[in-house]
């Protein structure tokens, strides 16, 4: 297998980190410093004896040399800095999330919490502008405050006003001084988050998306037939739209159990090496279905790596199970050069295609895509089409050249790319080198 490009950034991090003079590691592992240098600057690939033996000059794992940070953690400070439309460094993220692996999470601890506080600004826009009870409320706080104003204003104003009259205005007054506490009371209330709430704010799909990844996108008691989807949702603590998000989910999950039983299908998968059009043939089951039963493999029975991802005609995403390297913020527009937008233009022709990311390994991924109606036909009605994809990681090096995909635009490096909607972060193209 071959060793990552950033190894050697690494090797020399850790030396100038411990103060150590290149000719002085080179002399201890065996080589000369002009190699050494070439190795620091990503020029040559290491492994074997010589990489154990940088290790042990360095003090440090192996692993720490080769593998960095972790994927997930990038993808996610990646994100981070598209979502916020920042100048930050980009091409130099695993480098940072390696030495600083605190402060990344910290970066990305923020990014959640700031999208979950504009989340609940956006919803409290929506609410003042569009809700009829909160239209009420603030109906009734401004009649209360213009009936005391004007009871106050006659009884300042009109000096000749009898005993009985001005009893009755400071009557008026204090019933409607109750009314106004008690409307503004209502509205506060209505308006008014608790820290925690903001804290865990989110949209029902990402409730609905993160209660799936409680489960790493396998669910055991509907495989079993022993689990009801809405009390399972409860059980997973779901509210409100993640509830039918989740049911709609489930009952789509059980029809693709009963035609594909787990036992029956892990061993065909098995003998066809994960192929879904043989076991579409072999289950006589449409592709969809066999890319959806594929994600829902349970992770820890030695299955590939497999994420899944589905969107509607206009492009947007549905649903999505990422793995490392395969992740999108549905704010930000995912790449519209992977095979699961392509699919739309070509209903019901199943694609299979290997991507490469724009990242310093050139990670690839084999996918599976096909766009498929949903519901039945009908004359003079135009079909909805959904298009799903299946991603696989680390599938075995290809014969042809992958596609080059990226994540969004504001984070992608190919500068020359002709499906670019806007420009990348100022001096990302530059910086990375690609």
């Amino acid at each position: 297998m071959p060793v990552r490009r950033l190894t050697g950034s690494r090797i020399r991090e850790k030396r100038l980190d411990q103060g150590l003079r290149q000719a002085a590691v080179a002399e201890a592992v065996g080589i000369s410093p002009s190699y050494l240098n070439l190795i620091e600057h990503n020029r040559r690939r290491i492994g074997g004896k010589l990489l154990t033996d940088l290790a042990r000059v360095l003090d440090v794992d192996p692993t720490m040399l080769t593998e960095g940070a972790d994927s997930d953690l990038l993808d996610k400070m990646r994100s981070a800095a598209a979502a916020l439309n920042t100048e930050a460094e980009i091409a130099r993220a695993e480098e940072f999330a390696a030495r600083y692996p605190g402060w990344s999470a910290l970066i990305v601890a923020q990014a959640r919490r700031i999208a979950a506080l504009n989340e609940h600004v956006s919803a409290l826009t929506d609410r003042i502008a569009h809700d009829p009870q909160l239209a009420n409320s603030l109906h009734e706080v401004i009649s209360a405050v213009t009936s005391i104003r004007s009871s106050a204003s006659i009884l300042v104003t009109q000096e000749q006003l009898d005993a009985d009259w001005q009893r009755r205005f400071h009557q008026n007054i204090h019933k409607d001084s109750l009314r106004l506490a008690d409307s503004s009371e209502a509205l506060i209330a209505y308006l008014e988050a608790p820290e925690t709430k903001v804290e865990v704010a989110q949209s029902p799909f990402e409730q609905f998306e993160n209660a799936l990844a409680q489960s790493d996108y396998h669910l055991a008691s509907l495989e079993a037939g022993q689990a009801d989807p809405a009390a399972l949702a409860e059980e997973l603590g779901l509210s409100g739209p993640a509830v039918q998000l989740f049911v709609n989910y489930a009952q789509q999950y059980q029809k693709d159990v009963a035609v594909l039983p787990l036992k029956e299908f892990t061993e065909a998968c098995a003998a066809v090496d994960y192929d879904p059009s043989q076991l579409a043939r072999q289950f006589n089951a449409d592709f969809p279905t066999v890319l959806r039963r594929l994600a829902s493999l349970p992770a820890n029975a030695g299955h590939p790596r497999m994420g899944l991802a589905t969107c509607d005609v206009s492009g947007a995403l549905t649903f999505l199970k990422p793995v490392p390297g395969f992740t999108y913020s549905r704010t930000n527009g995912a790449c519209p050069l992977w095979p699961i937008f392509s699919a739309l233009s070509r209903p019901t022709q199943p694609i299979r295609a290997e991507v490469a990311l724009p990242d310093a390994t050139h990670t690839r991924f084999l996918c599976y895509a096909m766009a498929m109606p949903v519901g039945a036909h009908q004359f003079d009605v135009v079909p909805v089409l959904q298009s799903t994809m299946l991603v696989v990681a680390d599938p075995p090096e290809g014969a042809g050249a992958a596609i080059p995909v990226g994540g969004s635009c504001r984070i992608c490096p190919r500068s020359d790319c002709t499906s670019r909607r806007e420009p990348a972060i100022i001096g990302l193209a530059a910086a990375s080198g690609l």
